[in-house]
């Protein structure tokens, strides 16, 4: 059967024809869609998890009981279940596990742009690269098979193009009777340090018997072409090779890029007097090449920054520009923001407004920091608002309480800024944390959290109440405003951060996006009261823009939320029903 499949999409459909039983994930992008395209198998357990530490050590659980499982997570989440992820290279696998890791060269939704297969050497595991949807869907497949033959996890390594990229897929028949009994074995599962002495030596004889599969595998492919000069790739990187030279010239495509193979390498490269690597961001393969003596031309030419293109590889190597397209006319550029009605935008104009401090956090709400709000100071990374707070507080002492505070999404709260919040309670820092509950984790596209109350497939679940939460771990100051409502959330921020103990302030407004949250009648500008004075522009709101010497507003936009209303001391905004 053929399909036209993102790549995503193609990995959720190898891993579920691979006998995956059990799937948990944190959603981040470029990753997310594998998880809930997996999900629309009913024969099949998925779930998201709070964050990528606890779905990893979920599917190890799984594996361990004897069934295929497999992790989803972005980059910077494979940061949050490196902890798992290095002593279960020395306990292997009982049932296959694959960890589906997606990179986000050009860090089109990201904090920063590492590189992956940094973890794959590091904790010595086995990394997989496809380069297109067929390749996404085979290796899911096989990721399984090496697992169980090298009792081993496998990192299958997304990129945003790759995973976001569509192409034909043929799939095969689903595999049956995976499932392998359990045995008690504490020597191989317990990592106590008389134990994990014993395993290191099997992970070193693992990785060499791994580098040796790679010499040979169908992973690896030689392409042959002119003898003048050859190219050594990967991933997306491929693509554009192939799409800037075709077949003229050599190229080593790389699908298993932990471990590399060397007489592979060593023999593609004697029969061609030049040789180049190109693979985006860091010099991996280059390295690699050094260290077994051949000699490559790599990062001298091509950027170790950024995302590459078949335009970036094509002036590297002093070709001609035939292979990005220009548009005749200039397209206003559209600054990232808070959509129109967006629950955030009041809490952070009355934090802007009072020039208060903010440590900020990852999610949609870091969009505060931008103009004309530019509400916050800091933006670290999932959780490190809570935590950071803590430490600026303790550090700042009383000039800081009183005018500082830390916000937070929901998902991301329960993601890792409940621990942060646990030190704040423990340790007695006079801190204001501000959750952002829009009822729903809104950056990577509405997927489910703990404090929804439903599961990944829309169905009933345990849900987590964030003020009995708070006050459980010893927060004795705990309020719900509605962002909607200026007034209320001036008041409670002055009064929280003028308290000497730790609170917690809940912003709790659904994302306007929601299906079930039902817009207003749009608001409209009275020409005649309008004076001028843009003081609703410095709300930032989508839905607002100043034409001929009054405010105006887009009626395909606003929802009527009202809150520009409570800005406008002259009372221009009217409901369209007046």
């Amino acid at each position: 059967m053929k399909e036209l499949l993102i790549g995503n999409a193609a990995v959720a459909r190898g891993l579920y024809d691979a006998g995956c039983a059990v799937i948990s994930s944190y959603p981040g992008t470029p990753s997310t869609e594998i998880t809930e395209c997996f999900a629309k198998f009913e024969d099949a357990y998925c779930e998201w998890a709070p964050n990528e530490k606890v779905a990893t050590e979920t599917a190890f659980g799984a594996s361990l009981r004897g069934k295929r499982s497999a992790c989803c997570m972005k980059h910077v989440g494979l940061n949050v279940a490196a902890d798992p992820l290095f002593t279960m290279s020395y306990t292997g696998v009982n049932g296959g596990m694959v960890i589906c890791v997606a990179d986000d060269p050009g860090m089109h939704s990201s904090q920063n742009e590492q590189d992956s297969r940094h973890y794959a050497i590091a904790s010595k595991i086995p990394m997989l690269e496809p380069s297109n949807s067929q390749e996404s869907y085979d290796f899911a497949r096989l990721a399984f098979e090496i697992s169980e033959q090298f009792d081993t996890p496998v990192l299958l390594k997304m990129c945003t193009r790759v995973a976001h990229s569509q192409s034909i897929v043929e799939t095969r028949e689903k595999a049956t009777d995976t499932e392998k009994p359990y045995e008690k074995n504490p020597q191989k599962y317990i990592m106590a340090p008389a134990n994990a002495i014993r395993r290191h030596p099997f992970v070193e004889d693992r990785t060499k018997a791994l580098a040796d599969y790679a010499e040979t595998s169908e992973l690896n492919r030689v392409e042959k072409g002119s003898k003048d000069f050859g190219i050594i790739t990967s991933s997306t990187s491929y693509q554009y090779v192939k799409e800037i030279f075709g077949d003229d010239v050599s190229v080593l495509k790389l699908g298993m890029v932990n471990p590399l193979p060397t007489k592979l390498i060593r023999d593609f490269a004697k029969e061609l007097k030049t040789v180049y690597v190109v693979e985006e961001l860091d010099p991996i393969i280059e390295t690699h090449c050094r260290n077994i003596g051949v000699d490559v031309i790599g990062k001298e030419k091509f950027s170790i920054t950024g995302e590459f293109s078949q335009k970036t590889i094509a002036k590297a190597f002093g070709l001609d520009d035939k292979y990005s397209v220009k548009l005749e006319e200039n397209i206003p550029v559209r600054p990232p923001m808070m959509c129109a009605g967006c629950p955030h935008r009041g809490m952070f104009y009355v934090l802007s407004k009072n020039k208060i401090t903010v440590l900020g956090d990852i999610g949609c709400y870091t969009l505060g920091s931008a103009a004309p709000l530019n509400a916050l100071d800091m933006t670290l990374c999932m959780g490190a608002s809570v935590s950071g707070i803590h430490g600026f507080n303790v550090a700042g002492g009383e000039e800081t309480e009183k005018n500082t505070v830390c916000v937070i999404g929901d998902s991301t709260f329960m993601h890792s800024g409940v621990t942060g919040l646990i030190n704040i309670a423990y340790n007695q820092s006079n801190s204001t944390v501000i959750i952002l509950d829009n009822s729903i984790t809104g950056m990577t596209g509405h997927q489910q959290n703990p404090t929804t109350g439903y599961s990944i497939k829309g169905d009933p679940a345990g849900k987590v109440s964030l003020e009995k939460l708070c006050e459980s771990i010893g927060i004795n100051s705990v309020r719900v405003v509605d962002p909607y409502n200026l007034e209320e959330c001036e008041r409670v921020v002055k009064e929280e951060i003028a308290k000497d103990e730790p609170s917690v302030i809940i912003s709790r407004r659904p994302c306007v996006l929601l299906k079930y949250v039902k817009p207003k009648k749009p608001l409209k500008v009275n020409p005649e009261k309008c004076r001028s004075c843009k003081r609703c522009m410095k709300f930032g709101c989508p839905a607002i823009s100043f034409r001929d010497k009054h405010a105006v507003v887009d009626p395909t936009l606003c929802i009527g939320c009202g809150v520009c209303a409570q800005l406008c001391p002259f009372d221009a905004f009217e409901s369209e029903e007046q």
